[in-house]
């Protein structure tokens, strides 16, 4: 096999094992040792590129970088002269996983309650779950979140700090606190989706690399029967129901496209089926959560073939199911768009211009935005493009600017009244 093939094989097997191999071995070697099972994993990976092009791929590559990593691990605890018990646990008496490319359901969700314990600051959560458990370079958060390898760096090692100074271990919790750990496992998975599917700066409109990481962790939580509960399903249900549409997203150019522009026949009916299965399956239980909801909604834009066929009132209806749920001023915008959908333009801009008036939304650019897109369809392009002016005044990504031009220049060039 050529040096490229290798180096290949090692970045996809870093990618896709090596967040696992570092839960297991941090279960046994400790969560305060989860810096050695990272070092030990990361040199398992270089001594397999500086090895196999010279004496070839094992039949089993990463049951091979598993023992290398292993007996990394007992070296350095016997160097370091730690407790008999802890070598113990790691040494003969311990055999490794049969194929450690395999998920580990138990190790792997170990690790993913302890990277998001409520403990921990939300910013550290996410990042210490996609370095540890997706197996993220810092380079690759930092860029996923705009800000410096340094930053995201200093942020991985006062979560390990904390860790170790908390004694926040990778056991399972107990059955009454397992909501509560549970409900931060999902807040994090839905941020990190979230930035995937609306990159909030930047050059690119979706980091599908969040996107896939936030549902290949949910899936992951769901395949254990303590976690397998109907608000993990509602997730699962809303990220493939959105994630359906990521292909119409974009037109040729790359430039945004909203849910009224894109050409449906490209949404991924796969994920579509998939999402509903997961939706009906959260309605098993008896409380409702901001998940359900919002996957609701996107069940209603997957079920209609174009805009003006989707149920308004059923979606209207449930933006009022969500502000109940969460009181929110970008909940609230989202209600007056579907209420002018419902109620004529009039009602829409009205509801928009009172949630101008709350300071929360001062900075926020789709306030503006959704507001020169009424007046625009109220046949007032000069209303509108003073709007759309305002939001290119606010802080917005690259792929939105360009959508906000473009608006600007069709308003611009159309007559004052129609």
């Amino acid at each position: 096999m050529t040096d490229d093939a290798v180096g290949g094989l090692v970045d996809h097997l870093f990618r896709h094992s090596a967040g696992r191999m570092v839960a297991v071995l941090a279960r046994r070697l400790g969560a305060d040792r989860l810096d050695l099972a990272e070092e030990v994993v990361q040199e398992a990976l270089m001594q397999a590129l500086t090895t196999w092009p010279y004496r070839g791929v094992p039949d089993n590559p990463g049951g091979w970088l598993f023992q290398v990593a292993h007996h990394r691990a007992l070296d350095r605890l016997r160097r370091d002269g730690v407790l008999r018990a802890k070598l113990e646990s790691l040494g003969a008496g311990w055999s490794a996983p049969a194929d450690p490319a395999t998920p580990s359901v138990d190790d792997e969700l170990a690790m993913i309650l302890m990277c998001c314990h409520p403990a921990l600051p939300r910013p550290a959560r996410v990042a210490l779950t996609l370095k540890t458990v997706g197996g993220f370079s810092v380079e690759e958060i930092a860029a996923a979140f705009l800000s410096r390898p340094a930053t995201i760096a200093q942020r991985l090692v006062r979560a390990k700090r904390q860790i170790r100074a908390d004694g926040l271990g990778l056991e399972m919790p107990a059955d009454d606190a397992l909501p509560a750990r549970l409900d931060s496992v999902l807040d994090v998975l839905y941020l990190l989706f979230n930035e995937g599917y609306a990159a909030h700066g930047g050059d690119n409109l979706v980091r599908t690399e969040l996107c896939g990481e936030a549902i290949r962790l949910a899936r992951l939580v769901l395949a254990h029967p303590s976690t397998e509960r109907p608000p993990v399903h509602a997730l699962l249900s809303l990220m493939l129901l959105q994630s359906s549409r990521l292909p119409a997203r974009a037109d040729e150019a790359g430039d945004l496209l909203l849910l009224g522009e894109q050409d449906r026949s490209r949404w991924d009916l796969a994920l579509i089926a998939e999402g509903l299965t997961h939706l009906e399956r959260a309605a098993a239980g008896d409380t409702i959560t901001v998940f359900h909801v919002e996957a609701a909604i996107a069940a209603c834009h997957a079920a209609a073939p174009d805009e003006t066929s989707t149920d308004w009132p059923y979606v209207l209806q449930l933006y009022d199911d969500l502000l109940a749920l969460k009181p929110s001023p970008v909940v609230a915008l989202n209600r007056a768009i579907a209420l002018a959908m419902v109620e004529g333009t009039a009602a829409g801009i009205r509801a928009l211009e009172a949630l101008g008036r709350q300071r929360a939304l001062a900075r926020y650019h789709l306030l503006p935005a959704a507001l020169g897109a009424l007046w625009r369809r109220a046949g007032v392009p000069l209303t509108a493009a003073r709007y759309y002016r305002a939001a290119l005044a606010l802080p917005v990504s690259s792929p939105e600017r360009r959508f906000l031009l473009r608006r600007l220049g069709e308003c611009e060039a159309e007559p004052a009244s129609r």
